[in-house]
């Protein structure tokens, strides 16, 4: 795999039919003591010792199948299985590690992905019913690059339909549930992603982020996430791909139980593959070569829009001290166009009247559409031209305003949302849920969230911490700074 060309392994097709796990778990072998110990660990600590033989990636995806056929009746985070077929590439897998064979960075290591991006041979629905049964015939860049590496798809994961809301649930496959708490909304759009990594299902799975779709469910359910700059990671054989004026507002990236995953997946997603327009090639820099004691970071609890619950606030103060106390220079302040976050996302993002949305429920085949969709075609109206080439240079305008304000920081930290995980219901009666996270999608700065805290009923607090363009680096080091000395990935009591 490893000398395989990008459009050779774009062009590979994942074998076998599909099954359920019920099946596969009564003919799996029992996984290994250190197999199901490694459920809780990194990506990196599954890895090494099936790189090294100590471990076969045949029990550890066992292990792995297990986990999601125990937390999955309650959560719907996983809703295609292909159970057989990545025990399969399990057992090869083991047997190059036998033979001497070269291996990728991932190799033997299970993952899930998100349901809106292509996987060859296996449904790809986009939460949508038009593609309730489509099969692609080619892997989307991001899952081509993973295998590649060596990595063994285990399946796919919820996302509402065409990726289009902050919870998670569609006419496909239904709702998912946050696994701290069922009652509540693990977010969205790669709410699937969030909620089975969380429980300890899959080590990472890769989302993507237009408003917020990485960074929400990382919040809501504990686990870390990257929303890469803009032009980092092509957006190839997603459902949600490239084009016209929102094109930078859609990022891929990894979700992970750990800051240190992010950094290491980061780089095999990274770089142009010849297809997204907007890739730039740019180094990919590692966090180890960050001193945080030369960093100076901005941080706020209040954006001017939606006031931030006690837990929320008290979370962003607890990651300043962290950083403060690790050398940080830490001061208060916000870039004062944030408060006008809302009017730049509705006045370009309505301004086609939803037209943008209606072709791809149109390609797509789809004629029963979500609650979640049908605002989006049927109750916005178009503006002239005129206004269109006015809204777009009035987000030029806050984009160049923010960029001054990052000319005199490092890096911003702040809220992800103004609550931790609500129900479904009340998520979606929220009228500023996105105000946190979507200037950095108009700005394609990158953004980690990692868990910062716990609530006082027990949920998840995450943090935002966006760093300047191109510089990853900055906002992994930062984030595992704030994971190693007050937050981090707890188990959720449903992963017991």
């Amino acid at each position: 795999m490893a000398d395989m060309t990008r459009r050779e392994v774009l062009s590979a097709v994942a074998t076998g039919a599909l099954a359920t796990a019920n099946a596969v778990c009564r003919r799996a072998p029992e996984p290994m003591r250190e197999a199901d110990s490694l459920l809780t660990g990194s990506a990196r600590d599954i890895a090494q010792p099936i790189r090294a033989g100590r471990v076969s990636s045949e029990s550890v995806v066992s292990a792995c199948l297990k986990q999601i056929e125990r937390v999955n009746h309650t959560l719907n985070a996983v809703v295609k299985l292909r159970a057989e077929e990545a025990l399969a590439d399990a057992r090869r897998a083991d047997d190059l590690v036998r033979r001497g064979g070269q291996l990728g960075p991932l190799h033997g290591v299970p993952m899930t992905i998100k349901d809106s991006f292509d996987t060859a041979g296996v449904v790809t629905t986009g939460g949508t019913k038009g593609r309730a049964a489509f099969v692609p015939a080619q892997d989307a860049t991001v899952v081509a690059r993973l295998k590649a590496a060596g990595a063994i798809l285990l399946g796919k994961t919820n996302t509402p339909e065409f990726t289009l809301s902050i919870v998670t649930d569609n006419l496909v496959y239904g709702r998912t549930a946050n696994p701290y708490d069922p009652g509540r909304s693990c977010g969205g759009s790669s709410g699937g992603a969030a909620a089975i990594v969380a429980a300890a299902g899959s080590p990472f799975d890769i989302g993507s982020d237009t408003g917020g779709s990485v960074r929400l469910p990382a919040h809501f359910c504990g686990i870390a996430g990257l929303k890469p700059t803009a032009g980092r990671v092509p957006r190839t054989g997603h459902i949600v791909s490239f084009g016209g004026i929102l094109d930078g507002w859609t990022q891929v990236g990894p979700l992970a139980r750990y800051v240190s995953d992010l950094a290491w997946l980061f780089p095999i997603l990274a770089g142009s593959d010849w297809r997204d327009p907007s890739i730039v090639d740019m180094p990919v820099r590692t966090m180890q070569e960050i001193d945080v004691r030369k960093l100076k970071v901005a941080v706020f609890t209040d954006n001017g829009i939606d006031r931030v619950s006690p837990a929320v606030e008290s979370a962003v103060h607890r990651a300043a001290r962290a950083l403060a106390d690790a050398g940080v220079i830490v001061e208060e302040a916000k870039p004062a166009q944030i408060a006008s976050t809302e009017r730049v996302f509705t006045s370009v993002g309505f301004a086609d009247g939803g037209a943008w949305v209606r072709r791809l429920v149109e390609r797509a085949g789809t004629r029963e559409i979500s609650d979640a969709i049908k605002g989006w075609v049927s109750e916005v109206k178009p503006v002239t031209a005129g206004d269109l080439t006015a809204a777009v240079e009035a987000m030029d305008q806050y984009r160049s305003d923010l960029l001054s304000f990052m000319e005199r920081y490092d890096a911003i930290l702040c809220p992800v949302e103004s609550y931790t995980a609500l129900p479904d219901m009340k998520m979606l009666e929220r009228e500023h849920a996105t105000t946190y996270t979507f200037p950095f999608n108009v700005t394609g700065q990158p953004v980690v969230v990692v868990r910062a805290d716990t609530s006082p009923d027990g949920m998840p607090v995450g943090v935002q911490i966006a760093a300047r363009k191109w510089r990853e680096d900055v906002a992994l080091a930062l984030a595992q700074r704030v994971e190693t000395t007050v937050g981090g990935w707890k188990a959720p009591p449903l992963s017991a």
